[in-house]
């Protein structure tokens, strides 16, 4: 029996709209499940990452990442993925481009936990409690990621083969990719797949009517 192919999806620095997008395909999931090997999903599936690790390079035909690299686990993890994968997609605008996230490269890091954790109106922070890079549970010491200088697509960081775009992507959009990375024809690396050439705005049933 054939191998099926191996596919890790991975989810960066991004508001977790391409996530949702994946799911999005609805029955067509199922379909994708008897097309592959989900390798690792971290949002839907139990997969750590020393399973990825244990992986013989090169051994996952696609890995779909979005959002952007803002943090060291980001980095570690695109960097992992590229080391173990044949493609990586930039899935959606924040991989690809940085998308809204890379706003937060207007502002220095300091003003940025200033606002989250001082001025936010909602917050009640009196002592200024701050997010420790370490601190110690019992004998245990939990550590968190450190932040970037900036927030980058990823192919500022690793090679990237193609770009599936949106805010998120569509469905269909989503599907056109998956089925695109599983045939014997795959466009010129760099290439952007998925998308249809038309705008969402020209696929709206409404297109070209006036509203009433």
């Amino acid at each position: 029996m054939m191998e099926k192919p191996k596919i890790a999806m991975y989810w960066c620095s991004s508001c977790g709209g391409c996530e949702e997008a994946t799911v999005d395909i609805a029955e067509k999931i199922l379909d994708l499940a008897n097309l592959v090997d989900i390798v690792l999903w971290p949002v839907a599936l139990d997969f750590k990452e020393e399973d990825v690790q244990k992986l013989p390079d090169g051994s996952i035909t696609a890995s779909l990442i979005n959002g952007g690299v803002r943090v060291s686990e980001n980095e570690h993890m695109v960097k992992l993925l590229r080391k173990k994968s044949k493609i990586i997609v930039a899935y959606g605008a924040c991989s690809a481009w940085g998308g809204v996230p890379g706003l937060l490269n207007l502002y220095a890091e300091e003003e940025l936990f200033s606002r989250v954790y001082d001025e936010v109106p909602t917050i009640e922070n009196l002592e200024k409690v701050r997010p420790q890079r370490s601190t110690k549970v019992d004998e245990m010491e939990l550590t968190l990621p450190d932040v970037l200088p900036r927030l980058l697509p990823i192919d500022r960081v690793i090679a990237v083969d193609y770009y599936v775009p949106g805010c998120p992507p569509t469905p269909e959009v989503t599907w056109r990719a998956v089925e695109t990375l599983l045939s014997d024809n795959l466009p010129p690396r760099g290439s952007v797949i998925g998308a249809s050439g038309k705008a969402l705005c020209d696929e709206c049933p409404l297109n070209g009517t006036k509203p009433d």
